[in-house]
């Protein structure tokens, strides 16, 4: 068994984004690439991570399930309301800065 991680990507990804600081610039990076697919996965990512479940956010956003999985998927395109209800809910918000120019 030696080489072997003893624990799992995934696991190790969850308890990283357990904090609130690493999350953020998670979001920020994918955010930076411009591709919503990744940004809305990397966004489900973290609300699991950060609440345990997509049952708890949907508690915490009042949000239906079946919308937050359609939402948070690769596909998915989240209104504005409901990306701050789901960034609420994890305890992060949105913030605007100006451009870095060339």
């Amino acid at each position: 068994m030696t080489g072997e991680p003893s624990v799992s990507f995934d696991e190790t990804r969850n308890e990283a984004l357990k904090d609130p600081k690493v999350a953020a610039m998670y979001l920020e990076e994918c955010l930076a690439d411009n591709n919503l697919e990744l940004f809305t996965e990397a966004l489900r990512h973290v609300a699991k991570a950060r609440l345990g479940s997509i049952s708890i956010l949907s508690d915490k956003t009042e949000l239906g399930r079946e919308t937050l999985y359609k939402t948070l998927s690769k596909r998915g395109n989240p209104r504005l309301a409901t990306l701050t209800k789901v960034l609420h809910a994890t305890g992060l918000k949105l913030s605007i800065s100006p451009q870095a120019t060339a």
